[in-house]
């Protein structure tokens, strides 16, 4: 009898994880990126790990930035992230997602509640938006009454963000629970979509116009689609499609602010585009839309440190001021 033949590679993404051709899943243990931290990268900030779901395994790494008051007016706000990776990998325990983070608490500042979440193809959506509910009924429920972060967390200020699969989190968020769902205690002031993740099955301009070498390509993205969709559903699945042809109307949806952030370089740019505008002209939402000229998909993750990354620090620092005490 021959042996059996080895399972081979059907999908690989970035070396962090690959779907054997026996259905099985390998995934690394090592991150698929590396960025180095400045030796005083959490001077001002200091942070620590939790478990926010102990049924599915899945932690918060939460920040704080150090040296704030007891008194209420030191408070800060919330903002709770979720870290990009196409659905299918990162944690944010990996350093750039870590980086990213020590800077938005430092610099805001605020305290960051970073949420992993269930991953593809293992957990194809949308189990990462059930997370993302999961971990916001957390924030209302467990982290407001956490000591540790009693001094610091002005949980009537709380802003909702993310990057790439993470943007797509956050619009979900926003939408399921609106201005008011979180409860009188906590309030959603605002939301931050960073490059998020959407596809279809029309192509746009963005993505038929793909420079080689990109940081991420549409044949990466066909890939992610491919491990993430459930059975049945096309590129235009609602949850990945939010602003597509399948896609609900949100007219009757009260949400708080957005602002949505594209690169100009980024296969996403046109998709985001679309995204905020159809918020904003058809769905009557308060979205503001920024493209950061020259730059490609994830670029202040690939380097937390240089000076477009300082200016989206910026960027969002002067949302979150203008907002966190609208109504």
């Amino acid at each position: 009898m021959a042996p059996a033949a080895e399972p081979y590679v059907v999908e690989d993404c970035r070396g962090a994880v690959q779907l054997m051709s026996d259905g099985t899943v390998r995934r690394s243990a090592e991150p698929a990126f590396h960025v180095d931290l400045p030796d005083d990268a959490d001077a001002a900030v200091e942070w620590k790990d939790v478990t926010y779901d102990a049924e599915h395994d899945l932690n918060a790494r939460l920040y704080r930035p150090r040296h704030l008051g007891a008194a209420n007016d030191a408070r800060v706000p919330v903002v709770a992230y979720f870290h990009g990776g196409g659905f299918c990998i990162g944690s944010g325990r990996w350093p750039n997602f870590h980086a990213w983070c020590l800077r938005l608490a430092a610099e805001l500042p605020a305290v960051v509640l970073s949420f992993d979440y269930r991953l593809a193809p293992e957990h194809r959506l949308p189990a990462a938006q059930e997370d993302g509910a999961t971990a916001m009924a957390w924030v209302r429920d467990s982290a407001a009454r956490d000591p540790w972060l009693a001094d610091a967390a002005d949980f009537s200020r709380v802003f909702v963000a993310g990057d790439s699969a993470g943007g797509n989190i956050t619009h979900h968020m926003a939408v399921r629970f609106g201005k008011a769902g979180l409860g009188p205690q906590v309030r959603l002031r605002g939301h931050v979509l960073l490059m998020p993740a959407m596809a279809g099955e029309t192509r746009t301009r963005a993505e038929l116009e793909c420079r080689p070498g990109a940081f991420l390509t549409a044949e990466m993205s066909d890939r992610y689609a491919r491990l993430i969709l459930p059975g049945g559903a096309t590129r235009d699945y609602p949850v990945l499609n939010p602003a597509g042809p399948e896609a609900p109307g949100l007219e009757a949806v009260a949400m708080a602010p957005s602002l949505v952030v594209a690169a100009e370089h980024d296969i996403l740019r046109d998709r985001n585009e679309h995204y905020a505008r159809r918020m904003r002209e058809e769905w009557g939402k308060e979205v503001a839309f920024v493209e950061f000229a020259g730059e490609q998909h994830g670029f202040f993750e690939v380097d937390p440190w240089s000076e477009r990354a300082d200016e989206l620090v910026r960027l969002i620092r002067s949302f979150v001021v203008e907002h966190m005490d609208s109504e």
